[in-house]
């Protein structure tokens, strides 16, 4: 493949074959370095993995680093915030790793983070939710929270399909609805000047009416893009040995958007894995056939027989049930805007977004690229100080996604035996009693010491 402004180093490449990774021993990974903190947080994390990688392999396998470019780097160096070569090096190498990116102000891209889960179709955001002793947490038992969320990465309002209020295509939209859908139409409650009219006179008598401006937004959710999130929180289940997978919706008022995100992923689930799970949709239908007697009894016996229990939550429902009742989690498959909130607030239980880790991943094609979860903190940025554990789990789950499992685990067991020596950054060390603060890159050397 043909490069502009970057030439790729010598090195392997990773393909994806009958749905399975193949892996040289020297394979090249794009990655972004990422912007503000970033720098810091990449150098450490760098180090990191390939020390986990020597000891776990003792020279027979190393990373190939290949520099790509996106963000305020990408923007200073070649006067574009997401470069085709960047892009061409993720799609030429499937697996690549990034830390944290600006979002561009004013025109451009909404976000560079969705951008590029878009343009490779990485549908699946991948968020593991572990605590890790020794972490300083609000929580009374941060240790119940083990849970893996499968949010849906490419569909919901996270498509962009917005108009602005006020907009020529906002009042195309709204003139469509009035034509075409009047009971819809009636639904937007001041969507013509009469109303806005009429409620100023109401509400501020003798103050102007403003003009009509109502800002429209479009869900789409799909039953593709349902059943193949869906699909890849239940094989991660089975090969995990997980035992439930919860499908987190607000059906409840979106019926026929997050509505048939539940009903179509119950159906993917009976239909793709037949006796391996058990739903509650066929605990209904059987209860509503024979009784409840009979359902508590089907159920149990799926799942005595290891079966994995396919359930669901109202959103709102699950956000509160994840603190209080967290053991009832396991697995967790939602859209887009919930995955977004329930993966920050879990991370929050177990000691913050700091050292939170995620996967952008296309399962078909093997496309996936690993990513910070927090933002730049630019009044941090090259100050060494900031936690790289995000980048750092990232990574880890970049070297499990590989098959290099040595090496993920040699990782954990750096990253616990550094948090359980006290030796921390500066976000745990204020909270946690009789902690040495050390600086990002320091950390990145107490992970590797204690492999």
């Amino acid at each position: 493949m043909a490069y502009q402004n970057i030439t790729p180093p010598e090195g392997g490449k990773i393909f994806i074959a009958d749905g399975k990774l193949t892996v040289p021993e020297n394979p090249v990974i794009p990655f972004i370095r990422g912007d503000g903190s970033g720098r810091d947080i990449w150098a450490a994390s760098e180090r990191v993995l390939n020390a986990a990688v020597e000891k776990a392999y003792g020279g027979a396998k190393r990373i190939v680093w290949f520099e790509v470019f996106a963000g305020e780097a990408a923007k200073n160096k070649f006067d574009n915030w997401l470069p085709d070569d960047t892009i061409a090096a993720f799609k030429e190498y499937l697996v690549g790793i990034k830390g944290p990116l600006t979002t561009p102000v004013g025109g451009g891209f909404r976000s560079l983070n969705v951008a590029l889960r878009q343009l490779l179709d990485l549908y699946v955001c991948q968020r593991p939710v572990q605590y890790f002793n020794g972490v300083p947490s609000p929580v009374k038992h941060p240790e119940k929270v083990n849970m893996v969320i499968f949010r849906e990465n490419t569909e919901d309002i996270y498509a962009g399909i917005e108009c602005r209020g006020g907009a020529p295509e906002s009042q195309k939209v709204l003139d469509f609805l009035q034509e075409n859908f009047p009971e819809q139409f009636a639904k937007i409650r001041f969507g013509t000047q009469e109303k806005v009219n009429e409620y100023v006179s109401k509400a501020a008598p003798g103050h102007g009416a403003p003009p009509v401006e109502v800002g429209i937004g479009i869900k789409p959710v799909s039953t593709v893009g349902t059943v193949r999130l869906v699909k890849a929180a239940i094989d991660y289940a089975i090969a995990q040995n997980r035992k439930s997978v919860t499908i987190v919706h607000k059906g409840n008022i979106m019926k026929f958007t997050e509505g048939a995100f539940r009903d179509w992923g119950y159906g993917a689930a009976e239909r793709i894995f037949g006796d391996k799970v058990y739903t509650w949709a066929q605990y209904d239908r059987t209860k509503a056939g024979k009784g409840e007697e009979t359902a508590n009894a089907e159920q149990q016996a799926a799942l005595d027989g290891g079966a994995i229990l396919v359930k669901d939550a109202i959103a709102d429902i699950a956000l509160q049930q994840v603190l209080t009742r967290p053991l009832d989690f396991d697995v967790i498959a939602t859209l887009n805007l919930n995955g977004d909130y329930l993966s920050d607030a879990l991370a929050a239980q177990i000691g913050g977004i700091g050292i939170a880790p995620g996967g952008n991943i296309n399962y078909v094609t093997g496309h996936a690229i690993f990513e910070a979860t927090h933002g730049t903190a630019p009044k941090y940025a090259d100050l060494d100080k900031v936690n790289p554990g995000s980048v750092v789990l990232s990574g880890e789950m970049m070297l499990r996604y590989l098959g290099w499992t040595e090496a993920a685990n040699l990782l954990l067991k750096g990253l616990n035996g550094a948090i359980q020596s006290k030796r921390v950054t500066y976000d745990f060390a204020r909270l946690t009693e009789d902690a040495t603060e050390i600086k990002c890159s320091e950390f990145g050397d107490n992970i590797i010491s204690h492999m």
